[in-house]
C-alpha cells in the first residue's frame, strides 16, 4: 500500500514539472487555497457546491493609454472578488446558452486605482466621464468598458480578470457546463458576454476623439432638436421622442460626485436602447467595440458602451427623457439608473454619436 502511495505522489510531483497542472483543470482543483465543495449542502449559499477550478494566467497585466505612470501590474496583491454569471452568445439561429458560473478574479476598479490619470483633453474637458478602457488579449481580441461602468456603477467590482471559476450546476438535472481553462475577463452585467474575452493581457486608458466646443454656465441651458449620427454620418434629428416609446418611471436620488444631493423626485422617460435599436444590430463586434457618445449643447459629453445601454441583465436602464426634465435640463436629458453619481446624466442633449466597428 505504501509503495502505491509513493507512486501516486511521484506522478503528481512529475505533472507539476512539466505543467500539467496548469494545462489541466482538474489537476487544478487540488490546488491549496481553493474553497472546498459544499457537497453535502451543509449552507445556504447555492455557490460552494462544486469544485473551484484554477484558470491559466500569467498574475500580470499591461497598463498604458493616458496616464502618468504605465507599467505592469502585479494582480496578486489585490483582494479576490467574486461574481456570478450566466453566459450566452449571440449566433446566426438566435442567442445560445454557455453556462452558470462564479467566477473569482482581480476587479478592474482595483487594478486601475492607483494610475493616475492624464487626458488627452484635459484642457478642453477636465470630468473624467468621456474616458473608456479598451482590454485587450494576447490573440488581438479587445472590447471597450466606459469609465462610468467601471467607477461611477451602483454596483462596484462586477468586471473582473478571473484567475477561478466554479459551474454553478442544476441541482436536479446534474448538468455540468463546459470549463475555461484560460483566465478570462469577466462583465457581471452583459446579458450576451461577448465581452467575456479569455486571457486579458493589456489595457489602454483612452478618452474620447470628439471635438465640442464647451461652453460652460451657458443660460438659458436648451437645445431645440436632437441629431443621431452614425459613424459620423446623419442618421435622423428629432424635436420630440418618436411615439409607441413604453414609458418608464425611475425612483431615485439624484447624487452628484461635485455637489452632492440635486432630489428625490422620479424620472420619466424611454429607455436609451428602445430610441436608437434599430439603428444597431446586438452583433458580437458591435458589442465589444461599440461606443456610444452623448453631448449637451453646452459641451458637456459622456462616454457609453454599446454593450452598457443595449445589452443588460439588471434592467438598470439608461433613460431619455423629453418631458418634464429634471432642474431646467432642456428639451431633451438623460438619465443612467446604472450609475451610482448623477455626473453621466446629460442636459439639453443635442447630440448623440453611435460609432460601430
Amino acid at each position: 500500500m505504501k509503495k502505491i502511495k509513493y507512486l501516486i505522489l511521484a506522478l503528481g510531483l512529475l505533472f507539476v514539472m512539466n505543467g500539467s497542472i496548469a494545462q489541466n483543470p482538474e489537476f487544478s482543483k487540488l490546488k491549496k487555497g481553493l474553497p472546498k465543495k459544499d457537497a453535502t449542502d451543509q449552507t445556504n449559499n447555492f455557490y460552494d457546491n462544486e469544485h473551484t477550478f484554477l484558470l491559466q494566467h500569467s498574475g500580470k497585466v499591461e497598463v498604458k493609454g493616458e496616464i502618468a505612470n504605465p507599467g505592469t501590474f502585479d494582480l496578486s496583491k489585490l483582494p479576490l472578488h467574486s461574481v456570478i454569471v450566466k453566459e450566452a452568445l449571440p449566433d446566426k439561429e438566435g442567442n445560445s446558452f454557455v453556462g452558470a458560473y462564479r467566477y473569482d478574479g482581480y476587479s478592474l476598479y482595483d487594478i486601475l486605482n492607483e494610475y493616475v490619470l492624464a487626458k488627452k483633453n484635459a484642457k478642453a474637458f477636465r470630468p473624467i466621464i468621456d474616458l473608456y478602457v479598451e482590454v485587450e488579449n494576447d490573440k488581438g481580441d479587445k472590447v471597450r468598458i466606459s469609465w462610468g461602468e467601471l467607477y461611477y456603477p451602483v454596483h462596484l467590482h462586477e468586471i473582473i480578470i478571473a484567475t477561478k471559476v466554479m459551474q454553478i450546476v442544476p441541482s436536479k438535472t446534474k448538468e455540468y457546463w463546459p470549463l475555461p481553462k484560460e483566465s478570462k475577463l469577466i462583465i457581471a452585467s452583459d446579458l450576451l458576454t461577448c465581452r467575456n474575452i479569455s486571457n486579458p493581457a493589456k489595457i489602454t486608458i483612452k478618452s474620447l476623439e470628439k471635438d465640442f466646443v464647451v461652453n460652460k454656465g451657458m443660460k438659458p441651458l436648451w437645445s431645440d432638436k436632437l441629431v443621431l449620427k452614425i459613424n459620423g454620418n446623419k442618421a435622423g434629428e428629432f424635436v420630440s421622442l418618436p411615439k409607441g416609446l413604453t414609458e418608464l418611471s425611475y425612483p431615485n436620488i439624484f447624487y452628484g460626485r461635485g455637489k452632492g444631493i440635486h432630489g428625490v423626485t422620479p424620472f420619466k422617460g424611454a429607455a436609451l436602447k428602445e430610441f436608437i435599436k434599430k439603428h444597431i444590430s446586438l452583433t458580437a463586434d458591435n458589442l465589444r467595440t461599440g461606443m456610444i457618445t452623448i453631448a449637451g449643447i453646452d459641451g458637456y459629453r459622456a462616454a457609453y458602451t454599446v454593450s452598457e445601454i443595449m445589452n443588460r441583465n439588471d434592467q438598470s436602464e439608461v433613460l431619455i427623457i423629453d418631458k418634464d426634465n429634471y432642474e431646467g435640463a432642456g428639451r431633451f436629458s438623460i438619465y443612467p439608473a446604472c450609475d451610482f453619481f448623477s455626473d453621466r446624466a446629460i442636459m439639453a442633449v443635442s447630440e448623440i454619436h453611435i460609432d460601430l466597428p
